[in-house]
């Protein structure tokens, strides 16, 4: 499972993390009883606190995304239908507002935020491949 965390987009990390794994079930890239990795897994993998990971699964399962097995892990939910693409662009419109204020407060020109966001794109591709 690739997550990506921003400390500098201003959305706390467990939210990154539920909006994520929620992209990946809309993408069709994990599925129904797919299981996620363990939270302290996780958590080393993102550097990041235990309690985000496990605040961010609470969530997700609150919401009827993932179903917890008290003894084998957590899981993606049966019923857990893929996101419109009306909500995934909304969940996205956020991540850019934060990007374009970001931005804003530093000075950078639209072009050069699109020109950075190409080169980002050029070597997530790389490391996907």
């Amino acid at each position: 499972m690739n997550i990506h965390i921003s400390e500098v987009d201003g959305v706390p990390i467990y939210l990154q993390i539920v909006n994520q794994i929620k992209f990946l079930i809309a993408s069709g890239r994990l599925s129904p009883t797919d299981e996620l990795p363990p939270i302290r897994s996780l958590a080393e993998q993102l550097t990041v606190n235990p309690n985000t990971v496990a605040r961010a699964y609470r969530e997700l399962e609150l919401a009827g995304v993932v179903t917890k097995k008290r003894t084998t892990g957590t899981y993606v939910s049966e019923g857990a239908s893929r996101l419109s693409m009306e909500e995934c662009k909304r969940i996205l419109a956020e991540r850019i507002d934060a990007l374009l204020a970001e931005a804003k407060h530093m000075d950078i020109d639209i072009e050069d935020v699109l020109d950075l966001v190409r080169a980002r794109e050029e070597i997530f591709r790389s490391e996907v491949a």
